[in-house]
This record gives structure tokens, C-alpha cells and sequence, in this order.
């Protein structure tokens, strides 16, 4: 495993479609774990393999055991909510984004057997974010409008108390 480089907005890279994952084999295996010691490393939420320069359909999500995701696709959304995003491609920068409450995600796991994950709020929001990178998207394309430090600041004293 091995600690990666997080690309930033100013990266063509970010805006390009990523390809299927077609074999499930050591090297992405290594991706995997990369992606996982890379997020873990950057105290994020989620990362997409396009944020480390490898256009391929893979991100990994969640903070202890990060769950990992090859060609994911969401097939159910519902609600929405709309809250404060950030982006470990975009550091020091906040938007306020609207995003569907509930998700169903359709996935392979690193050996190429499908999953699904259903989430919502938090987790909904993750899973939203890191597929959009798979598409070349980043949450400044959906915003409804970058947030001052002090909302932010608001924000987490809420979440906090």
C-alpha cells in the first residue's frame, strides 16, 4: 500500500470520464488499498480514483473500514437534503450542494461480485460525490453556492453541540 497524491480542481484529470473496471486483479487490488490509505491519510469521507489520476470507476467511502466500490451507479434516489460540501481536491473551500437523502447503490466489490449499499443522509451524500467524480463532475458543478468560513463555522458548532 501506498500513499497517493490528491489531485487538485486545476487538474484536467478531475473532468474526465472514467473507464469500467474490466479485471479484478492485483493492480486494482493495490488501487483499492491505495485509495484507502490516501483517504485515511487525508482525514476525508470518500475518494475516487480519478482524484489520484487513474480514470477507472473505483472509489472507497467511509472513515474505519472504508467501503470500496468498482463501476458503481445509482439506481434509487429519494428526498433531498441540502448541506455543506467540501473536497480533498479542493481544500479550504466549502458549498452548500443539494443532494437526494436516500441512495441504493449498485456496485462490484475487488473481486468483481456485485453489492449493494443502501444509505442515507451523510453517507448519501458520500456516495453522490464520489460517483459524480467518476463522471467528471465535482460538487462545484451542482452548488448552490460556496459557503463563508463563518457558516462553516456555524455549522459545525451545531453538529458539535
Amino acid at each position: 500500500m501506498g500513499l497517493r497524491t490528491i489531485l487538485t480542481d486545476s487538474d484536467p484529470a478531475l473532468r474526465k470520464q472514467s473507464r469500467a473496471v474490466t479485471n479484478f486483479d492485483r493492480r486494482l487490488h493495490a488501487l483499492l488499498d491505495d485509495l484507502a490509505e490516501t483517504l485515511k491519510h487525508a482525514n476525508g469521507a470518500g475518494l475516487a480514483a480519478p482524484q489520484i489520476g487513474v480514470l477507472r470507476r473505483v472509489c472507497v467511502v467511509g472513515f474505519e473500514e472504508p467501503i470500496e466500490l468498482c463501476n458503481p451507479k445509482i439506481i434509487v434516489s429519494d428526498g433531498t437534503q441540502e448541506g455543506a460540501e467540501g473536497c480533498l481536491s479542493l481544500p479550504g473551500r466549502t458549498g452548500l450542494v443539494k443532494r437526494p437523502c436516500r441512495v441504493t447503490v449498485e456496485a462490484q466489490d475487488r473481486h468483481g461480485k456485485p453489492v449493494v449499499y443502501e444509505a442515507e443522509d451523510f453517507l448519501a451524500r458520500v456516495f453522490c460525490h464520489e460517483i459524480d467524480h467518476l463522471d467528471g463532475t465535482l460538487y462545484t458543478d451542482v452548488m448552490e453556492r460556496f459557503m463563508t468560513e463563518e457558516e462553516v463555522a456555524a455549522l459545525e458548532e451545531e453538529e458539535d453541540g
